[in-house]
């Protein structure tokens, strides 16, 4: 299973930016997938997550600002940034929850990051 995010770059504040995150390879089923994001010398947080129902789950600093959503017929899964602000400069990492064979447990997996920079 791999995890291919795209997307990243630079943005000025206030400004819009779409992250996209492709799973592949053996897949039976994808519970959850979302997005996290980390700076140097800080741990990894939640951005934003959204489940195979479409329940989603937004960091208090993401609400409002940022939209996930997922196309199922892809496994992919979006964040759409809106009124970006120089704090959201991250390396910003997809994540996945993925059954790869029936009868399997789940596993989580990571894509590779990309960066995110709010500047002007």
């Amino acid at each position: 299973v791999q995890l291919q995010a795209s997307g990243g770059g630079l943005v000025q504040p206030g400004g819009s930016l779409g992250l996209s995150c492709a799973a592949s390879g053996s897949i039976f089923s994808i519970n959850g997938m979302g997005w996290y994001r980390q700076v140097p010398g800080k741990q990894r947080e939640l951005v934003a997550f959204v489940t195979s129902g479409a329940s989603t789950t937004y960091a208090d600093s993401a609400k409002g600002r940022f939209t996930i959503s997922r196309d199922n017929a892809k496994n992919t899964v979006y964040l759409q940034m809106s009124g970006a602000k120089p704090e959201d400069t991250a390396v910003y990492y997809c994540n996945a929850i993925i059954k790869p064979i029936r009868g399997d447990p789940s596993y989580n997996y990571w894509g590779q990051g990309t960066l995110v920079t709010v500047s002007s």
